[in-house]
């Protein structure tokens, strides 16, 4: 069996600023940082772009430093990185368990954080950890809070020619995430990142839904009361989760509260 091919250019930038130059010679391009979710949304033809700009390789873009009460984390580095980070287990051990649990050990060599997050898959781990956190995604333009960053299935806020630079994770009191996964794939069907910090309590929640996004009815029962009992009389709607073959909207909405529970019970062990 022959399959269909279709062109389309290739380059390794040498710099952001050469990055960014490319995009803005040829705005349909796409960026490749780690290609866990760009090449195969290429190969099921959901993506089609003329030209890749490869940014995997820049050193600008990949590095860890605790700032504040902070962790920045360049958007080139790779998740095995954050997973074995003496400053994130130290400052936020709920991200580095996060970053641990993505995928299997070749995922872990080659995604990105800062591919994650700009791709916004359904599944994908960071962005739970993104909102949960209440992080500041920086970009070669601006700065973009959490809870305006993600705005739909595969879409973010990030405009045209926009790339994704670092991220600045506060550091909460507790924090844990905990996730159901498909048995094929290993993606989330249900992921629930819990962070109790000064301000309250942030319950965001990946994989269940075409988007990432925050439970707030939980987020308030547990700023109350911060415990997995505090979570036992709420019901979480199915009304527009994900229903496939692995699982329908309302067994997703169930394993929503099952893993807060569980995220809650980690963080309060942790």
């Amino acid at each position: 069996m022959s399959m269909i091919s279709y062109p389309f250019g290739y380059t390794r930038a040498k710099s952001l600023a050469e990055a960014q130059a490319l995009l803005a010679k040829t705005p349909e391009a796409k960026l490749l940082a780690g290609g866990q979710t760009l090449i195969p949304t290429m190969k099921m033809r959901l993506a089609q772009p003329s030209q890749l700009i490869d940014i995997s390789g820049l050193k600008e873009l990949s590095f860890i430093r605790v700032s504040g009460d902070a962790v920045v984390i360049g958007a080139a580095t790779r998740h095995f990185e954050v997973m074995n980070s003496a400053d994130v287990k130290r400052a936020i051990p709920a991200l580095a368990d996060l970053a641990g649990g993505i995928g299997d050990p070749a995922v872990r060599h080659v995604g990105t954080l800062g591919g994650s997050v700009a791709n916004n898959d359904p599944a994908a781990d960071y962005p739970a950890a993104v909102l949960g956190l209440n992080a500041t995604v920086k970009t070669t333009k601006r700065t973009i809070a959490a809870d305006d960053f993600f705005t739909g299935m595969f879409e973010t806020a990030l405009q045209d020619g926009e790339i994704v630079t670092e991220i600045s994770f506060p550091a909460a009191e507790r924090s844990a995430y905990a996730k159901f996964r498909n048995p094929a794939s290993r993606y989330a069907m249900a992921g629930v990142f819990v962070a109790k910090t000064k301000n309250g309590v942030r319950v965001a929640v990946t994989g269940a839904a075409p988007c990432v996004y925050r439970e707030t009815q939980m987020e308030k029962a547990l700023t109350a009361k911060f415990s997995p009992d505090a979570l036992a009389d709420i019901e979480v709607s199915p009304d527009g989760m994900n229903s496939d073959i692995h699982g329908s909207a309302e067994y997703r909405a169930n394993l929503v509260t099952v893993m807060a529970k569980r995220a809650v019970a980690a963080a309060l062990n942790g």
